[in-house]
């Protein structure tokens, strides 16, 4: 898990980076982040059916294969001059298919391996599992492409994604229950409605769906500040995710030791609340004085605001894996997971797409639209997520609710 997270966390700098050098172009960086991520949305339902029916772990081993193949066929075809816009897209989009076999499958095995009262424990090493990746990976990724080149950088890529293929030779599947009607599109249509049907699903994937919107924004923000605003380069790009990251692993440590039932809302709506300032202050890095002439300063009000960041999301994380955990059934974690964390994620490419445009006319108006979607999203979490666990019996949270 490890080793695919520090490739994962690797794959967005490298694949933004390498656009923007290929084809100068922040639209098309956006469009790539985009297919890199939505169309594994797209499928989740089906992915989540499959995990659910067949097990977790050949279907993860096979998701890393498949991304070792297309960060080959980037960086090679790109080294031959034979990769234009189009392909580039299409493997993109091959990539992103096969994703949630190892996102989704890799989350849901661990309730199903861990006692519920360790839970909070086991969901902060699941998200430091994120956050030490976010550490590593990205300052990686740039030194990579500064130093090697950005073809270099995406086929190195294919190394920990091949180690962790090999990792998991041996490893078994863990006992677990399912409910199947015996037909694959029937069982993902089953699992929509679960999660629809779910008000905790629900109202999750509304709030963190646009708060993503503001994290895909940032991944196309922060190297345009940092490169073509302010002056730095291609590793200071990623020193500002990696801040990010360290501040993380402090946050999830401390609030990952915490018995997190019946704090899971507060949990989860007072940090997305304060993301709204912490994002602003990327509006200061970007204005014409502090460019024209004080660009060390931008560049340590992008710092502040990433590590700053990394602290609100230690809790937020912890609330979300926990409530979700809790409020979805055993049977159901395969596609309730899946779909769960598909529409959770779905505002992150969205996000990508959109500050590839915004960015063409004004970084400015691209960081508003951050700024606009964290407060967008703490209205969605305050209003729609049960800031108390539904009973089982006769709740929209049941699998009664799709008639079983």
């Amino acid at each position: 898990m490890q080793l695919a997270r520090v490739a994962q966390s690797m794959v967005g700098v490298a694949l933004v980076l390498f656009t923007l050098a290929e084809y100068r172009s922040p639209e098309l960086a956006g469009v790539v982040m985009f297919f890199t991520l939505f169309p594994g949305i797209l499928v989740s339902p089906v992915a989540g059916a499959l995990l659910d029916r067949h097990g977790r772990v050949r279907l993860i081993r096979l998701d890393y294969l498949v991304a070792l193949a297309t960060m080959l066929a980037i960086g090679g075809l790109s080294l031959l001059d034979l990769l234009t816009p189009v392909w580039l897209i299409v493997i993109a989009t091959i990539a992103s298919i096969t994703g949630p076999f190892s996102q989704t499958g890799l989350r849901s095995l661990f309730p199903m391996m861990v006692p519920e009262q360790l839970w909070e424990r086991i969901n902060a090493f699941d998200s430091n599992g994120y956050v030490v990746a976010s550490i590593f990976g990205p300052p990686l990724a740039a030194g990579l492409v500064a130093l090697a080149g950005p073809q270099v950088a995406v086929m190195a890529i294919a190394v920990p994604y091949g180690l962790s293929a090999l990792v998991l030779i041996g490893v078994r599947e863990p006992l677990s229950v399912t409910q199947t009607s015996g037909r694959l599109l029937r069982d993902a249509a089953d699992g929509m409605r679960y999660v629809w049907r779910n008000a905790t699903l629900r109202g999750l994937g509304f709030s963190i769906s646009t708060l993503n919107l503001a994290g895909g924004i940032g991944t196309i923000v922060i190297p345009l500040l940092v490169l073509e605003r302010l002056g730095g380069n291609e590793l200071l790009v990623g020193v500002a995710f990696a801040l990010s990251g360290i501040s993380g692993m402090v946050s999830v440590f401390l609030f990952g030791r915490l018995d997190s039932r019946g704090r899971e809302w507060a949990m989860l709506v007072y940090p997305m609340a304060l993301t709204v300032p912490v994002t602003a202050l990327l509006l200061i890095a970007d204005a014409e004085p502090i460019v024209a002439f004080m660009p060390m300063v931008g560049l340590s009000v992008i710092g502040l605001s990433m590590f700053l960041l990394g602290l609100l999301y230690g809790p937020l994380d912890i609330a979300l894996f926990t409530i979700r955990q809790r409020r979805t059934e055993r049977a159901w974690m395969g596609r309730g997971f899946s779909v769960s964390m598909a529409f959770n994620f779905a505002g992150f490419p969205i996000g990508a797409a959109l500050a590839g445009v915004l960015a063409s006319i004004s970084l400015d108006a691209a960081i508003i639209a951050a700024v606009l979607a964290s407060g967008l999203a703490t209205v969605f979490a305050a209003v729609m997520v049960p800031r108390q666990a539904p009973t089982l019996s006769g709740s929209d949270d049941t699998h009664q609710a799709i008639g079983l």
